[in-house]
């Protein structure tokens, strides 16, 4: 029996019983369909993740405070280790430093009220951070040099005061209380994973360290970035920012107070974790598909006891083992590659779906369906069911003929 004649053959014999073979490749359907949807969905947003990172700047590398708990005595941050990392001469592998305060306020206009996040941040900071200005200018050195009471607003901080992101340059707004005037508003840069990436209010360093950010010392800051000159000088920059604060924080290898990261490190360690994310959602996804394997040497044995004359039949007429193995595992074969096949555009329909809804929501991603998830699919669906056709298989190919003819 050639191939092309086993597959017409379990065809018909599978559209006898469409209905049992319909729930049969259900069960392969829903595995392949859960398999694809997570990979593609976990790829998506790892690529979403990885975008926004790479979005918010170029050579990128960010100085915080080590607040483990075995480091003794920890030295802030301060805008001295700031300006000693901007010397040319200590670091000549750093091209700008932005030094920033964070906190979150309440921001009111015109009985109009938004809570976001704040930052105290250096004219240095466009540079650093990619920003983009829609209408409106930055902040200039004189006003973080004169203490103004200014801000530069995300679009849609923006829209929530004022209800647009245009021609609102100029107004006043209260921000936590204190007056303040728009000077700016920046470029929108869509939703991300993390949330919406223009909700923010931006002012000068000065003035959030005078009026909004209380600190001790009152020179502190939460994070130093810095851009390398070069993506093959950020190594370089970063053993330069680190010989400036051990010396100035006079600490000891080993006993930094400070820690340095990289944006591809933060990169690195992203793209690990969203990778064991969709890994295991996969793995957890493949189970539905081995439940779908026993559904189909269910149906299979119970396709062998029903055609045990029929088995018999052909024995007595020549019919050799491997002919009646053939058979059922071709069955067998193309009850999974249907469901497969099935489950591979259910999958991509629920993957779309989802990222409809995301989208909807203000965090948009692009589900990634690549050519190995669905060979990945579509190979182990087959996997699957010629392994749990083997079992009835060689049940039906070692019937006696004699035996099975006798079979009521």
């Amino acid at each position: 029996m050639n191939i092309w004649q086993s597959f017409i053959e379990a065809f018909e014999s599978l559209s006898a019983n469409k209905v049992r073979t319909g729930l049969t490749i259900l069960g392969i359907v829903i595995g392949v369909a859960a398999v694809i949807a997570m990979l593609s969905i976990g790829q998506g947003a790892q690529d979403t993740i990885s975008g926004s990172i790479q979005g918010i700047g170029t050579n990128l590398v960010f100085v915080l405070q080590n607040r483990s708990r075995d480091i003794r005595n920890p030295k802030p941050l301060t805008l001295q280790d700031a300006q000693a990392m901007g010397d040319f001469l200590q670091a000549p592998s750093v091209a700008a430093v932005a030094p920033m305060v964070q906190t979150s306020a309440i921001l009111d206009y015109s009985g109009e009220s938004t809570s976001t996040s704040v930052s105290g941040v250096t004219p240095e900071y466009a540079t650093v951070r990619n920003e983009t200005i829609a209408e409106g200018e930055f902040i200039n050195q004189e006003q973080d040099r004169g203490r103004s009471s200014v801000v530069v607003l995300g679009t849609d901080t923006a829209i929530n005061l004022f209800g647009t992101a245009q021609g609102v340059v100029g107004e006043m707004i209260r921000i936590a209380g204190q007056p303040f005037r728009v000077i700016g508003v920046t470029k929108a840069k869509g939703g991300s994973s993390f949330g919406s990436q223009d909700d923010y209010a931006l002012v000068p360093l000065s003035t959030a360290l005078a009026r909004l950010v209380h600190r001790s010392p009152a020179n502190r800051v939460d994070t130093i970035m810095v851009t390398a000159t070069t993506p093959d000088t950020v190594t370089q920059a970063t053993d330069e920012i680190t010989q400036i604060l051990r010396l100035k924080h006079r600490s000891k290898v080993g006993f930094d107070d400070f820690t340095i990261m990289t944006q591809q490190s933060i990169l690195s360690i992203v793209q690990t974790v969203t990778g064991i994310l969709t890994i295991f959602l996969g793995g957890i996804a493949a189970i539905s598909l081995l439940v779908g394997g026993i559904g189909i040497m269910n149906i299979m044995l119970v396709s062998v006891t029903e055609r045990t004359r029929e088995i018999g039949l052909r024995k007595a007429v020549g019919a050799r083992r491997m002919d009646i193995l053939v058979q059922f595992l071709t069955e067998s074969l193309v009850l999974s590659l249907l469901g497969g096949i099935i489950g591979i555009l259910l999958g991509a329909a629920i993957s779309m779906v989802v990222a409809r809804i995301a989208a909807n929501s203000g965090t948009p991603f692009n589900p990634s369906i690549t050519v190995d998830t669905v060979l990945l699919a579509t190979l182990f669906s087959s996997f699957v069911g010629l392994f749990f056709g083997i079992y009835p298989a060689n049940r039906a190919a070692s019937l006696e003929p004699v035996e099975a003819l006798r079979y009521e």
